[in-house]
């Protein structure tokens, strides 16, 4: 299981954290560091569309509005931090954010 996120996220650093405390097995893939192939964020971008681009961060406040019209691929390429996080990958499942239900299934 993976966990695409920011190492100094702490919505990410929870839901590790978390997830590791229930026994199960997953690895932080620090977007900024390791970024997403762009088959992966196709992938993530098919599953959750919109949503994946996080409007309420800083990144996205310091865009110009010109760059705000690129598409969202092009975006989260070009800032990995715009991704809405934490992303988990249980390799047949794909989860958005660590909210109640999602918590739910890994906890």
């Amino acid at each position: 299981m993976k966990l695409y996120g920011l190492k100094n996220c702490d919505t990410c650093r929870k839901a590790l954290k978390q997830i590791q405390a229930s026994g199960q097995e997953i690895t932080l893939v620090d977007v900024r560091i390791d970024p997403i192939s762009p088959d992966e964020l196709a992938r993530f971008h098919a599953e959750f569309g919109a949503a994946l681009v996080n409007t309420r961060s800083t990144t996205w406040r310091g865009l110009s509005e010109q760059q705000r019209q690129k598409p969202h691929l092009t975006l989260l390429a070009e800032n990995p931090s715009l991704m809405k996080r934490p992303v988990i990958d249980t390799g047949t499942t794909l989860t958005l954010g660590w909210t109640k239900d999602v918590q739910a299934k890994f906890l």
